[in-house]
């Protein structure tokens, strides 16, 4: 018996909406647990890839040195990466600051908001927290990625149809009746 295919995940600066959409598949989840091992995901809380991977899933852009490290893992881990929804493709929302420079952006979250409470004045500046970059990429100009899934979030069938055409050898394109533009 040949092993299963394996399956990662991961999320980068966007809302976890992908992942939830992944989730809205529903009781054909079950049935995709039956053809696959999910490696590195929430879904199954492994925070580590376990072995090479058939699939990687990623939502999300990148807006820190920790993304683009994690993203550049799942590249080398990944045989077929999917950019899957809006920020992972266009950068979506988190990309909106892209236009304006990082320090009034950090100046205008930490210090002059209404309602922040400050009392020292100060932008964070602990070395545990992941560099910011100047603006927020879409993977693929981080990464070559093999398949997009557009949508914010993408629905769950588009997820599901390109998921099993993957698993079965054929044309993972997006179908346009599992899009929505509204």
């Amino acid at each position: 018996m040949s092993p299963k295919p394996r399956i990662a995940t991961a999320s980068l600066a966007g809302c976890f909406g992908c992942h939830m959409s992944v989730l809205d598949i529903d009781e054909r989840i079950l049935e995709l647990a039956t053809r696959v091992e999910f490696d590195r995901s929430p879904i199954n809380d492994f925070k580590e890839f376990r072995d090479r991977c058939a699939v990687g899933i990623v939502e999300g852009g990148c807006c820190n040195e920790e993304n683009v490290e994690l993203l550049e893992k799942f590249r080398k881990q990944c045989d077929v990466l999917i950019s899957l929804g809006d920020c992972a493709i266009n950068g979506g929302v988190p990309a909106m600051r892209n236009n304006i420079p990082l320090r009034e952006c950090l100046e205008q979250a930490y210090l002059k908001c209404p309602g922040t409470y400050n009392p020292l004045n100060v932008l964070p500046n602990d070395p545990e927290i992941p560099l910011l970059l100047n603006r927020v990429y879409p993977c693929h100009e981080v990464v070559k990625i093999d398949r997009f899934i557009p949508g914010c979030p993408p629905p769950a069938d588009a997820i599901w149809a390109a998921l099993t055409a993957l698993l079965t050898g054929r044309s993972a394109e997006p179908v346009y009746e599992h899009l929505k533009y509204d």
